[in-house]
């Protein structure tokens, strides 16, 4: 499928050979990201970032992403500063944007609901996840780290063990990555949650019905012990219904270095969508990993903007054009972000 004018909803629109494609435009769109050399591909159009919920990483990196193309951004965050607080439906906040804008990045509480700006508009609709749904940028900013981290491309991870640990039924990422995940051949999912933030039984059997082994469980260091990769993520607090009790189960899911050398493989991967939550008694993975090599979450999040670039390069059709107005840049960049990095060389 041609994502040019395309919404992007959901990770089922993929297969292998369309990842394929975003992923090799992805490896063109990395010296941009990377303040290498800059671009104005996309000069004069206009995304719109409607942010209907709290967020950091994906405002920015949409953001980003499109700034770096040489699009201009502008956005609005919360119901208080649209007219939504007015009551105006989401049909013509749709329609009045898209006037505005080339194309529109929609994040929302409730599921379906960005389902519902795309209907009623013919300028490209991005999911930047609606509520308990999906994420489907931030599963292909996954898959692709996780294909970096391990040396593979897409259809070739097949025969790994990739361990899910944490809110596994509301965490929207975790549901976006094992479908996309679920187009390999035979891959084994080890679900390592409580039984109330267990994966949703609908989602494992649909992956066992493809073919993969799944394995249930809430004992973590056997959970995590034959893994490849190991993907955490935090207690979603703000979706959990008021009967649900997670009490104590916070401290039980908790990766630190000391786990990690006494039972993980050497070389197993460490990911996490963030925000990771730091807070005593709640971190679901410690800050004693920050220096350790393996931990990928870092340069997962870098590659937020290289994903998203090529992304929107696709779906607004210049995939094939972004070198034309190409030029390195004058200004400094550091050749690592963080203090801590030992692998992200910018340039």
């Amino acid at each position: 499928m041609n994502l040019a004018g395309e919404h992007i909803l959901t990770v089922e629109q993929f297969d292998l050979p369309q990842l394929e494609r975003l992923f090799e435009v992805t490896d063109r769109m990395l010296p941009y990201a990377r303040r290498q050399r800059t671009t104005r591909v996309l000069e004069g159009a206009v995304l719109g970032n409607l942010f209907f919920e709290p967020s950091t990483r994906s405002r920015l990196s949409f953001g980003a992403a499109f700034n770096r193309l040489g699009g201009h951004v502008s956005e609005t965050t919360g119901f208080a500063f649209s007219s939504m607080a007015k009551g105006e439906s989401i049909y013509d906040t749709s329609r009045v944007v898209s006037g505005y804008v080339d194309t529109l990045v929609v994040r929302h509480p409730e599921e379906g609901a960005v389902s519902e700006f795309a209907a009623a508009t013919n300028v490209p609709v991005v999911n930047g996840g609606d509520g308990p749904g999906e994420h489907p940028t931030q599963a292909l900013l996954d898959l692709y780290t996780l294909c970096r981290e391990r040396g593979l491309r897409p259809g070739g991870v097949g025969g790994a063990t990739v361990a899910f640990v944490g809110d596994l039924r509301y965490g929207r990422t975790v549901h976006s990555l094992t479908k996309l995940l679920a187009l390999e051949d035979t891959l084994r999912f080890v679900c390592v949650a409580p039984p109330v933030l267990q994966i949703p039984d609908d989602l494992a059997a649909s992956l066992r019905q493809r073919g993969h082994r799944v394995d249930i469980t809430d004992d973590l260091a056997e959970g995590i012990r034959e893994a490849d990769v190991v993907y955490t993520t935090r207690i979603q607090q703000e979706r959990i219904p008021e009967d649900v009790s997670i009490s104590g189960y916070q401290d039980r899911f908790r990766i630190d270095a000391a786990l990690y050398e006494r039972v993980c493989r050497p070389g197993t991967t460490l990911m996490h969508p963030l925000p990771r939550d730091s807070r005593t008694g709640r971190s679901e993975l410690a800050d004693d990993l920050n220096l350790h090599p393996e931990l990928a979450i870092f340069r997962q999040t870098d590659n937020g903007i290289p994903v998203r670039m090529a992304l929107f390069a696709l779906v607004l059709d210049v995939a094939d054009q972004v070198d034309d107005t190409a030029r390195d840049v004058a200004w400094h960049h550091p050749a690592r972000i963080g203090v801590a990095d030992t692998r992200t060389v910018l340039s």
